[in-house]
Order: structure tokens, then C-alpha cells, then sequence
């Protein structure tokens, strides 16, 4: 088991699917979020769940990292400030609650391509950089405050102008994201 922190974004708006993908049935789970939970926990020592309010969780057993700061942002950048400021740890491994296929092969190879002097270390696909997927520094939160008090919320531009190293991966399939019916419902095909 891997000893950095996991923390499991799940307070995005879900404007394209249309409802909270977070609380979508997958596999054998009551929803997407305790799937993906009980899957890290498998890999990780410690797992959080990076929400905006954790009673619409109240069933799930679970450790939680609320994002208070701003209830109508949508974006990540307020989570990794909450986690930041809840966390002791200088790194931890970043994952979308919507990317149910990575393994525990995926977040291998990014742990030991991560070296302390990076400000992120992040997956990259020919199709281009998977910015929720990676371990990110504390290096980089005065740079996620500045970028809340500007409203940008460009995490490939972050990475892009940070030191930040790629791990190149060849198979999409562990990154297939769930933004839309359409892909969750191929997703269920999969599983």
C-alpha cells in the first residue's frame, strides 16, 4: 500500500451528465464515489473524499476533505486549497471520482516517476494531459490561491508553467472519463 494520501475529487457540478455523477450506481457499488473508494483503499493507506458538502455522502463511511470556500465554484482549485490546509503531507495522489478503470498499475508508474523537487507529476495520454490524475506538491498552493483570487481555473495551464513531469501512458482505457450519459453508459458495459 501506498503511504502518500489519495484524495477523490467529487464536487464538481456534473453539468454534462445531467446529475450528480457522483452518486450514479456503478459495478456493484450503490454509487461511483464508494466504488472508486473501495478500490483505493486497496491501494492507498490513507483515502479522502474531496467534496463540497458531505452530507449528500451520509451513507458512506469515509474521510472527507470539505471544500467550504465557495460554494458556486465548480472547479477543482478550491479542493486543492482545502486539501492543502487540511493535509500535514507535502504531496498527495489526485484522482477524478470519474475515472473508475485507473488500477493500481497506473498509479504505480506515477508514484516512481515523482521526485521531491517537482511541483506535479501527472499522467499524460497522446490525446494530452490528464491533470486529475497525479500527485501534486505543496509547492504549488500559493500558486491555486493566487489562481482562486484571479477566477482561473486552467489546471493544464498550472502544469504547463510549473515543473511538472508527464508519465506517458499508451492505453486510454484506465483514463476513460465519465462526463456524459453516454460514456457512463458505455462505462457500465466495462466494468
Amino acid at each position: 500500500m501506498f503511504s502518500i494520501p489519495c484524495i477523490i475529487f467529487a464536487g464538481g457540478k456534473s453539468s454534462r451528465m445531467g446529475e450528480d455523477k457522483a452518486l450514479l450506481p456503478f459495478g456493484e457499488s450503490p454509487t461511483l464515489t464508494q466504488f472508486q473508494l473501495q478500490k483505493l483503499q486497496k491501494i492507498f493507506k490513507n483515502v479522502y473524499i474531496s467534496c463540497k458538502n458531505k452530507d449528500k455522502f451520509e451513507s458512506l463511511d469515509a474521510n472527507f476533505i470539505e471544500d467550504v470556500q465557495s460554494n458556486n465554484i465548480f472547479a477543482p482549485t478550491t479542493g486543492f486549497i482545502a486539501i492543502f490546509e487540511k493535509l500535514k503531507e507535502d504531496c498527495f495522489f489526485a484522482i477524478s471520482v470519474d475515472t473508475p478503470f485507473i488500477s493500481e498499475n497506473e498509479v504505480k508508474k506515477i508514484i516512481e516517476n515523482d521526485n521531491p523537487h517537482a511541483d506535479a507529476t501527472i499522467a499524460k495520454l497522446a490525446c494530452g494531459i490528464q491533470p486529475m490524475c497525479g500527485i501534486y506538491h505543496r509547492s504549488l498552493e500559493s500558486k491555486f490561491v493566487e489562481m482562486l483570487k484571479e477566477n482561473n481555473h486552467k489546471l493544464g495551464f498550472l502544469l504547463k508553467t510549473s515543473n511538472t513531469t508527464f508519465v506517458n501512458f499508451e492505453d486510454e482505457k484506465p483514463f476513460l472519463n465519465l462526463n456524459n450519459p453516454h460514456e457512463y453508459k458505455r462505462a457500465l458495459t466495462l466494468v
